[in-house]
């Protein structure tokens, strides 16, 4: 059964609000590979509680140097199950997980999400598909911007039924979070040489992404009908956008006006 041969591992850095309710879902599991960036909080502590959590310390530098880091520190298996410390298994992806027999040429499996805050799924979640189950052999992960993305030798499946994602750490954490990847998807989409996809060339081309982000969510997605998390939601894309603007913004007028000073 596929289910056996599968060791979830994690990546934690303060993730005490979050840990216990993912490893509550993963006692399935004979080893949990725990790869932690030197937590300040209970993360540590939060796993010694479960027998089968295995935490290995390692400096974060980068998303896929720190995904890379916790392939090669898994003892061998033969299906890895890739989780953010915010991601809830539910019943239904457990079984369809039970169910799959991928042949030989399959390398992976792409994983959709319910978005929730506070533990209330939303209509209007806006986070993407990922490949979370796969074989680790020559698989690695290469950073795309803030996110990083794992390359895989061989076909992706697809599981439909949905994870849980519900990040209860604060919202102070959350917003020195998206300054930082602001940073880096600012740089990455300045430097794109290629076609980019309507979101990101409405991200280069105008600062009203922000805004239409915020009406997508409420209105075409229904996130008006979520009640106060659909607005919080709302609120949480639209700075994370704005955030993505203004340093798109800050770099193309300081480059424009390095120029100018050259020039005179």
């Amino acid at each position: 059964m596929l289910l056996d041969q599968i060791v979830p591992v994690i990546l934690t850095y303060d993730e005490g609000p979050n840990i216990g309710r993912c490893l509550e879902r993963l006692t399935w599991a004979r080893e949990i590979l725990v790869v932690d960036s030197y937590s300040n909080d209970d993360t540590v502590a939060i796993c010694s509680r479960y027998p089968n959590a295995r935490v290995v310390q390692r400096r974060f530098d980068s998303h896929a140097n720190q995904w890379n880091f916790a392939l090669s520190a898994a003892r061998d298996p033969a299906w890895v199950l890739a989780m953010d410390a915010d991601y809830i298994l539910t019943e239904a992806f457990l079984k369809q997980l039970t169910r799959l027999t991928p042949d030989e040429k399959t390398a992976g499996f792409r994983c959709y999400f319910r978005y929730a805050v506070f533990g209330r799924i939303l209509r209007s979640g806006l986070y993407p598909p990922v490949t979370c189950v796969f074989r680790p052999k020559g698989a690695r992960y290469v950073q795309d911007g803030h996110a990083m993305r794992v390359v895989v030798a061989g076909e992706i499946g697809s599981i439909d039924a949905p994870i849980m994602h519900d990040d209860r750490k604060s919202l102070d954490r959350w917003i020195e979070t998206q300054r930082k990847y602001a940073s880096l998807e600012a740089s990455k989409l300045a430097s794109a040489s290629g076609k980019l996809g309507f979101r990101d060339w409405l991200r280069t081309r105008t600062p009203l992404s922000p805004l239409a982000v915020a009406a997508y969510c409420l209105i075409v997605r229904g996130g008006l009908f979520d009640g106060k998390a659909g607005w919080y939601y709302a609120f949480q894309r639209m700075t994370a956008e704005s955030l993505i603007c203004a340093a798109l913004l800050d770099g193309e007028l300081r480059e424009a006006d390095s120029l100018a000073h050259y020039l005179t």
